[in-house]
């Protein structure tokens, strides 16, 4: 299984970032595609997280700035992240579940939001 993240960079406050995860090799169906974060000192957080057939969930942080979106075609998710603030500032990963249960994680992909 493979996934690989982009779309991180460097953004001025209330810009805008989308951040992409493509994955391959699934033996299994993928159920649950997530979005995650880690501030330096920080414990890894969800960001946001989309079902299947498309019910999504978020941080309340990110409620009405981010939007997660899927398609299903191609195994991708996506993360559009608008009004960046500066403590949006982490390294992001891509999440996925299959239907077996197993768990698989993207390298990280690096959002630095300056002020």
């Amino acid at each position: 299984v493979q996934l690989v993240e982009s779309g991180g960079g460097l953004v001025q406050a209330g810009g805008f970032l989308r951040l992409s995860c493509a994955s391959s090799g699934f033996t299994f169906r993928i159920n649950v595609m997530s979005w995650y974060r880690q501030a330096p000192g920080n414990q890894r957080e969800l960001v946001a997280d989309i079902s299947r057939i498309g019910r999504t969930t978020y941080a309340d942080s990110v409620k009405g700035r981010f939007t997660i979106s899927r398609d299903n075609t191609k195994n991708t998710v996506f993360l559009q992240m608008n009004s960046l603030k500066p403590e949006n500032t982490s390294v992001y990963y891509c999440n996925i579940k299959d239907q077996s249960g197993w768990d698989y994680w993207g390298q990280g992909t690096l959002v630095t939001v300056s002020s």
